[in-house]
């Protein structure tokens, strides 16, 4: 898997493949702090509820990013990314702020999302 980085200030594990964007495995509502305090601005989701049993839903999620003033939004992938999903990851990009910082399982959804819509919008 990919090298991951960690921000010595928030405590909080993650990749980043582009400036604006960076990627993690799952993280909890107590995570959310520590994705505010490394400075990103929206969570993107890309792991569909109930995937695995204890997982956090994306509700609890965004409950807490919206506590710590982060916006998030929840754009499941299971199995291929569909043109439904890259025009909502294209909007996002667009629209809200920056850094972004997008989980899933592995954070691998999450990087592929947003690659696909960097295709798409150049």
């Amino acid at each position: 898997m990919w090298p991951f980085s960690s921000s010595a200030n928030a405590g909080l594990s993650f990749r980043k493949i582009d400036p604006n964007f960076a990627i993690a495995g799952q993280i909890l509502p107590a995570d959310v702090k520590k994705v505010a305090e490394a400075g990103f601005k929206t969570i993107v989701c890309a792991r569909p509820d109930g995937e695995e049993p204890g997982q956090p839903t994306f509700a609890a999620i965004s409950t807490a990013a919206k506590d710590a003033g982060l916006e998030a939004v929840y754009i499941p992938v299971s199995g291929s990314i569909g043109e439904g999903q890259i025009i909502r990851i294209e909007d996002i990009v667009k629209r809200l702020p920056s850094p972004m910082f997008g989980y899933c399982r592995s954070g691998a959804r999450a990087g592929s999302l947003f690659n696909a819509a960097k295709a798409a919008m150049r």
